[in-house]
Order: structure tokens, then C-alpha cells, then sequence
């Protein structure tokens, strides 16, 4: 019985090995990690983080290890018979382009709703009719708003509109919207940690020249990213309207868009002579801007840097500038710009080492209309 197991478990890594990119196809959350569970109920391949969230749809995945537990016989038919490859072409028969495939980094209620919505409610298989964006980006209901002054999150009424192009949020149904964002400018991201809640959702628009922040959740893991995929629904829709003949794979990436790098460094002022203080800072790639807020849950920064190209004058560099001395001994980062140079203090070295790569990464880039 030993040598026959030993026998199937090398064949199970052989085979995991084999379908590992398989593996990506299907959860899309696991790439660099090797599948070392499988559910043998689907007859798919797949990671650690995965099998946590399959062991709760014990009604459609149970899962084994292909490491520690025994494998029937018959359950290693099933899995010959079936794996990734197949699961893919059944579960993402058609999942719409603006429908947010989550990555391994991405929170909890992202991942688990993906693999919910594909195995659970089959939202994406061949005999589903798939909405059209405009329609799938119309919603209206109810989510927790974070008050700018009050800072207590209260239940608001908010309607998205494809069609109109605006998102709208009201604070008394007597009353007018508080506020009418157009979706040219709307963003959304997952903030679960920033807004301390598992299902925190940031909500970012330009009004005035600023970017206002409103931070948002609701009690629902469904609910949330329906929100999210909404507004994904509705940018796509927006952006192939208005530009119908930029190729789709340029266009997926500026559906929504997570910041860079966010954390704090301490920043001086334009003397470079008045006392550090420290604040939270944003980096957004695409409108490449350096926001900082006092706050990290701030509706508006204090102030933001442009970051263009090297060929412009913008440069990062490790350390203070000639001349420039702090009494704090930690690692320092110099934004040159053709106006005037950007002094900020990092908590260690790997903050200092991760920040000046995403700013480089920013000055790399073309500019973009």
C-alpha cells in the first residue's frame, strides 16, 4: 500500500508541476506558488490560499493534499479525467472583460468572491447570457461612507449610471446627490487595511484640480466587489465609447488601478530647513502624482509632487542633498524636479528601497494623453 501510494504522489506532482500554469489560468491568484492541494471534487490543482476558501463550499469543493493525505483509486481517475484546462473552459466560458480577476496579493473578500462566483453561483459558464457593460455598470443601493468631517461611517444611497456617465451619492433621500462624479475619473480599490474593514472599498474622483477620497464598505463580501465590478463595468463602458479604436489590451489596465506604494515618510519644506513631519503619501502611476495626506483616510492630500521623465529633469536619488542635514540617522530620498528638489525620511531601508524603485518605475513610463 506504501509503495503504491508512493507511486501516486510522485505522479501527483509530476502532474502539479505539469498544470501549475493551468493552475493560474483558472484561480489567477496563484502565480509563483505550486498547487500542493488539489479539490477532487472540481478535479483542479490548487495553491494553499486557495484550499482555505474551497473548504468553505464543502456543497462543491472538498479538498485533499497531495502531500499528507491518501488518495483513493477512484479520485485519481477523476483527477486524470479532469484538471485545470477543463475546469477553465467550463467555470470562464465567459467572463465579461471588465470583471476583475483577482492576483495572489489581492485581499480576502476579492479571491474569495472570484472562486465563489465561478464554482458557487457559475456566473461564467457557456449558458450564462453575459450583461452588456452598460447595463452591468447601473447599480443603486446602499453602502457605509466614511463622514470627511464627522469621520463615522454612515449608510448612504449611491446610484452608478453607465449610461449617464456619473456616479451619485446621497446623504438625505429629501435632498439632491451630495455629490455627481463622472466615471472619466473615477478609480476604485480594495483599502482593507487602511480602512480597517474586511470589505473596505476607496472610492477616489478629481473635483477642483484634487483627487477626493471616499472610503466605503459594506457588510457583504458579495456586495462590495459587485460594487467594484460595477464601476469596472462602467469605466470599460466609457472608455470603449470614447475610444473605440484603442486595442483591448490597453484599455484593461486603465479600467481601475491600485496606487504603486502607499506609507508614510517624513517630508520637510521648501527651505529644507523647516522640522520633518510625517505624513501618509500615495504614488498614482497613471496621473503620476506624489500625494500626501496628515491622515491616511483623509478626503483630500495636503499636497502632491508631479513625477515625469528623466528627460524632463525628474530624477530619485538615494540620500540628502549637498548640504542638508537631519538629526534623525535614517535613510533619506531626494525627488529632483526642474522646480526644486523633494527631501523625504523613510522608516528603514527597505521602505527607502521600495520607494525609489516605484518612483523610478513612474519616471520610466511614457506620458500618456
Amino acid at each position: 500500500m506504501c509503495e503504491a501510494w508512493a507511486v501516486h504522489q510522485m505522479w501527483f506532482f509530476a502532474l502539479a508541476s505539469g498544470r501549475a500554469f493551468s493552475h493560474v489560468l483558472v484561480h489567477s491568484l496563484c502565480l509563483y506558488l505550486d498547487p500542493e492541494w488539489a479539490s477532487y471534487k472540481l478535479g483542479i490543482f490548487i495553491c494553499l490560499n486557495c484550499s482555505g476558501i474551497h473548504r468553505n463550499l464543502p456543497q462543491i469543493s472538498r479538498v485533499k493534499s497531495l502531500r499528507l493525505d491518501f488518495w483513493e483509486n477512484d479520485l485519481i481517475e477523476f483527477m486524470k479525467k479532469h484538471g485545470n484546462l477543463c475546469a477553465k473552459a467550463k467555470y470562464e466560458a465567459k467572463v465579461p472583460p471588465y470583471y476583475y480577476i483577482p492576483q495572489s496579493c489581492d485581499c480576502l473578500v476579492l479571491r474569495e468572491q472570484w472562486i465563489r462566483a465561478k464554482y458557487e453561483r457559475e456566473e461564467f459558464v457557456a449558458t450564462r447570457v453575459c450583461q452588456d457593460p452598460c447595463s452591468a455598470g447601473s447599480r443603486e443601493g446602499f453602502l457605509w461612507k466614511r463622514g470627511r468631517e464627522s469621520r463615522q461611517f454612515q449608510k448612504r444611497r449611491f446610484l452608478l449610471s453607465a449610461r449617464e456617465g456619473v456616479m451619485k451619492y446621497y446623504t438625505k433621500e429629501s435632498r439632491g446627490p451630495k455629490a455627481i462624479i463622472s466615471i472619466e475619473n473615477l478609480n476604485a480599490m480594495f483599502q482593507t487595511e487602511k480602512i480597517q474593514h474586511a470589505h473596505g472599498l476607496q472610492i477616489t474622483y478629481n473635483t477642483d484640480g484634487q483627487t477626493r477620497n471616499l472610503f466605503v464598505y459594506h457588510e457583504s463580501g458579495k456586495e462590495i466587489v459587485d460594487w467594484f465590478n460595477a464601476i469596472r463595468a462602467a469605466r470599460y463602458y466609457y472608455l470603449r465609447t470614447t475610444f473605440p479604436t484603442v486595442p483591448e489590451p490597453e484599455v484593461i489596465p486603465r479600467i481601475t488601478r491600485n496606487y504603486v506604494k502607499e506609507g508614510y515618510m517624513e517630508k520637510t519644506g521648501p527651505k529644507q530647513k523647516e522640522a520633518f513631519k510625517v505624513r501618509w503619501f500615495c504614488l498614482d502611476s497613471q496621473e503620476r502624482k506624489l500625494m500626501y495626506f496628515k491622515n491616511p483616510l483623509d478626503a483630500f492630500a495636503q499636497g502632491q509632487v508631479f513625477i515625469g521623465r528623466t528627460d524632463e529633469g525628474y530624477e530619485v536619488q538615494a540620500g540628502l542633498p549637498q548640504g542638508v542635514r537631519v538629526k534623525k540617522r535614517k535613510p533619506a530620498i531626494t525627488v529632483i524636479t526642474p522646480m526644486r528638489e523633494f527631501v523625504f525620511i523613510c522608516e528603514n531601508d527597505r521602505e527607502q528601497r521600495e520607494w525609489i524603485d516605484a518612483l523610478n518605475g513612474v519616471i520610466a513610463q511614457p506620458l500618456t494623453g
